[in-house]
C-alpha cells in the first residue's frame, strides 16, 4: 500500500530505446513537501526518469504513482489530472522568444483559460516579484535579459499555476557561480514559502547540496545510494564518493572518443 504521505513513487521503472537500457529498476520516493535531488553523469538517464514521471516517456515496466495515482498505462484523463498538479523549470530556460516577459509566465494560465489577460498580467507580476523582479521586466522580451534574469522568470514561469510539485531540470547550467548561488537560494526560498513537492536533476554537486534535503544517485539505470544531504560525504559508496568529490580515478569509468 502507497505512503499516503507520498507525492512521488516509482517501483521497478524500466525504459530501454532499443538495445540500449536507460532505467534499469528505479526505486524512489518522494515525500509531500520533500526536496529530492537525483544526481549522475550525463547520459545516465536523469532527464528520461522526469519524463517517465511527467508522461512525456511510457516506462517499459514498473510503476509510477502520483499521489497513489498510477500514472504507467494511464489514459490521457488521468495524465491531465496529475499534470495540473506539476511545474517545470527547464534546463535553459526555454522562454518564448516571440512573446514578452509576462505573457511566458503566465503562459499555461492563459493557454488553459483559467484567466482573463488582464488577470494573466497582474499574476505575472506577482511571481515576478517572488523572483526579485521588478514589474517593469513583465513587458521586455527574453532577448532583452541576462541569462540569469531568464532563469528568473522562468522560475517566475513554473510556480504561476501554483503546482503542488515542482520539476527543476539542470537549474544552474549555464550560470556562474553567483547567479547560481541566487537561483539556489531562489528556489529553496519559493519551495519552503509554499510547501510544495521538489523534484530536481543535476550534476551540479554545489546546487543539490543547497536545495536538496535528500539525494539520490543515478547510475546504469539504477539508484545506488539515496539518503539525506548532510550524509552524503559518509555514503561509503565507492561511486558516490568518485562523483561528488569529481574524481577522475575510481569505479566509474567515462567513455571517451577520440
Amino acid at each position: 500500500m502507497t505512503d499516503p504521505q507520498s507525492k512521488i513513487r516509482m517501483r521497478g521503472v524500466k525504459k530501454a530505446f532499443g538495445s540500449k537500457v536507460v532505467l534499469n529498476g528505479i526505486d524512489l520516493d518522494v515525500a509531500k513537501g520533500e526536496s529530492v535531488v537525483i544526481i549522475g553523469g550525463s547520459g545516465t538517464g536523469k532527464s528520461v526518469a522526469l519524463k517517465c514521471i511527467l508522461g512525456l516517456l511510457k516506462a517499459d515496466e514498473g510503476s509510477i504513482q502520483v499521489d497513489g495515482q498510477e500514472v504507467v498505462g494511464a489514459g490521457s484523463r488521468v495524465h491531465e489530472e496529475v499534470n495540473a498538479k506539476f511545474g517545470m523549470l527547464f534546463q535553459g530556460a526555454a522562454l518564448f522568444d516571440s512573446l514578452p516577459v509576462w505573457e511566458n509566465v503566465s503562459f499555461r494560465l492563459l493557454a488553459e483559460k483559467r484567466v482573463n489577460r488582464e488577470e494573466a498580467k497582474e499574476i505575472a507580476v506577482a511571481k515576478l516579484a517572488q523572483v526579485g523582479m521588478g514589474a517593469d521586466v513583465a513587458e521586455l522580451s527574453p532577448s532583452e535579459l541576462s541569462g540569469g534574469m531568464q532563469k528568473r522568470v522562468a522560475l517566475a514561469r513554473a510556480i504561476a499555476a501554483d503546482p503542488e510539485i515542482i520539476f527543476f531540470d539542470e537549474p544552474t547550467t549555464g550560470l556562474d557561480p553567483i547567479m547560481a548561488d541566487v537561483i539556489n537560494d531562489l528556489i529553496v526560498q519559493i519551495t519552503r514559502e509554499a510547501g510544495v513537492t521538489a523534484l530536481s536533476i543535476t550534476h551540479d554537486m554545489t546546487s543539490a547540496r543547497k536545495i536538496a534535503n535528500r539525494i539520490a544517485m543515478l547510475y546504469e539505470g539504477k539508484i545506488i545510494w539515496a539518503g539525506p544531504t548532510e550524509d552524503i560525504d559518509h555514503s561509503g559508496n565507492d561511486y558516490v564518493d568518485q562523483f561528488i568529490h569529481g574524481k577522475a580515478e575510481g569505479p566509474i569509468k567515462m567513455a571517451v572518443r577520440a
